[in-house]
């Protein structure tokens, strides 16, 4: 898909202020530093539209990011950060709950997670409540540039396996470094939008 337009709408922190233009939405979820903004960004061919950071924790509202006025990528904040307080972990968990719960244009989940190691609890923990809540889920398994060529099947069914996706879900190989697995992601997504 050609991006011609995109653009960050606002930073939410509860239902009071989603946009209400009933565009179809497609959610970015994953843990701190797996590299959901780096995703964004080879996905629309921009250095910094999503803002990347070395810091864990970063995104801690969801980011509504308009694609060519036809859908947004909602980013909602990263979890599994033991840095965060407590309070704070909860009070992401009650805002990402909302949205989830109650967002009726919301159409996917693009979860990231990183192919070099197997899920984590907190990776499964997000998987089973997505499918909770009936979402279709892309998993796009980042950081492929790192994994020689010869055990990139290995890692992809070691995430299948751990996640046990369903079958009317998908597991896309990616690299945010060479752009390797973008049109995948980019035809599994315009699916939903």
């Amino acid at each position: 898909m050609k991006v011609t337009e995109a653009e960050i709408i606002i930073s939410a922190v509860s239902k009071k202020q989603y946009p209400n233009d009933r565009l179809p939405e497609i959610a970015l979820a994953g843990r701190s530093n797996v590299g959901k903004s780096s995703f964004i960004n080879k996905l629309i061919q921009r250095k910094n539209l999503a803002r990347t950071s070395s810091k864990p924790g970063k995104t801690q509202t969801i980011n509504f990011y308009k694609i060519n006025n036809r859908f947004y990528f909602t980013d909602v904040p990263g979890y599994g950060y033991a840095k965060v307080s407590k309070k704070e972990r909860e009070k992401w968990g009650a805002m990402m709950e909302e949205y989830f719960a109650s967002r009726d244009t919301l159409q996917a989940c693009v979860m990231i997670t990183d192919i070099r190691h197997k899920p984590t609890e907190d990776d499964l923990l997000m998987y089973d409540f997505l499918k909770y809540y009936k979402l279709p889920v892309i998993v796009i398994a980042t950081k492929l540039d790192k994994v020689v060529k010869g055990k990139r099947a290995r890692h992809l069914k070691q995430t299948h396996e751990t996640l046990q996706i369903e079958p009317d879900d998908v597991v896309i190989p990616f690299s945010a470094e060479t752009g390797e697995g973008k049109d995948d992601a980019w035809r599994s997504i315009r699916q939903f939008i």
